[in-house]
């Protein structure tokens, strides 16, 4: 198998549309710019279970970057059923919320990776990338 060159990869990652769910504006901020400085295509932000919805029916991004916490009734979990149920779409949880009994929860949906904050732009990079070979 031949490897890649910088200009396939950066075409991948150009690609690679990421749906970003988090409530917190200044660490969805950072997100959306650590992604797209990665070269990946951000569709936008949701700040909801219902917004992450719309987004993903209207934008259909190849994964969304989850938080559990959000800001309504339904948590991340509730929304990444939804996206995987019924298009298919898998999501990387990054949360505070990484205990054995949330894990449990998401299992079902087939989560691509767990990112617990407080974490790095570049672990959030390298857990994306990490997440993509896995769809492949």
């Amino acid at each position: 198998m031949r490897s890649r060159s910088r200009r396939e990869l950066a075409t991948e990652r150009a690609q690679t549309r990421i749906l970003v769910v988090e409530d917190d504006f200044l660490i969805g901020l950072q997100t959306v710019a650590a992604l797209a400085d990665a070269g990946f295509n951000v569709i936008g932000t949701a700040t909801t279970a219902e917004e992450a919805i719309a987004l993903a029916k209207a934008q259909r991004p190849s994964l969304a970057v989850m938080d559990v916490r959000l800001a309504s009734e339904r948590d991340g979990i509730d929304a990444a059923r939804e996206l995987f149920k019924e298009l298919g779409i898998r999501c990387i949880f990054a949360t505070a919320h990484d205990d054995p009994h949330t894990r449990r929860r998401a299992e079902p949906y087939a989560p691509l990776g767990w990112l617990a904050k407080p974490y790095t732009m570049a672990s959030l990079v390298t857990s994306v990338v990490d997440a993509l070979s896995q769809l492949d």
